[in-house]
């Protein structure tokens, strides 16, 4: 989460992505649309690098004060996604609603990640700021405080 929040500082995806849930892994899951591949780099990847330039604005004039306190996951909330579910040709184990905690000038301050799903037992972002979008990046729930998780079903 160090890269992801480095590219959040910076306000650029190329350091995130690290953090993000690997072309790979996302080719091997979505079995039922026509281009994975293309699908992660035209729609994932894009609405990533959009959420992570929102994130930036977030933390203001001089983005490098800003410093990460931790990536809560909440892990009791996530739940099975099953073969066959949302175009999946493989389960796999997401949880919704992860928190970035930081601070700036002095003051603890929070967003959520929207989706994070877990490949071989590590957690990636999936979708940073929203799932069904609107357009734009899009920074999910920004909080004063460490904010709050709750479950969600969502694929």
């Amino acid at each position: 989460m160090a890269a992801f929040w480095q590219g959040v500082v910076e306000g650029t995806v190329t350091p995130a992505m690290p953090a993000f849930f690997p072309q790979s892994a996302y080719v091997q899951l979505k079995t039922g649309i026509a281009d994975p591949s293309g699908d992660w780099q035209n729609r994932l990847v894009a609405d990533y690098a959009l959420d992570i330039g929102a994130a930036h604005a977030l933390l203001g004039p001089d983005p490098a004060q800003a410093t990460l306190v931790t990536v809560s996951v909440p892990e009791q909330n996530g739940h099975w996604i099953p073969p066959g579910v949302c175009a999946n040709g493989i389960g796999y184990y997401e949880v919704a609603n992860a928190r970035v905690v930081y601070q700036l000038d002095g003051q603890t301050r929070s967003f959520g990640i929207a989706s994070m799903i877990s490949w071989r037992g590590v957690w990636y972002v999936v979708h940073l700021g929203a799932i069904l979008r609107s357009g734009g990046g899009e920074v999910d729930e920004p909080a004063i405080g460490t904010g709050t998780s709750a479950p969600s079903e969502t694929c």
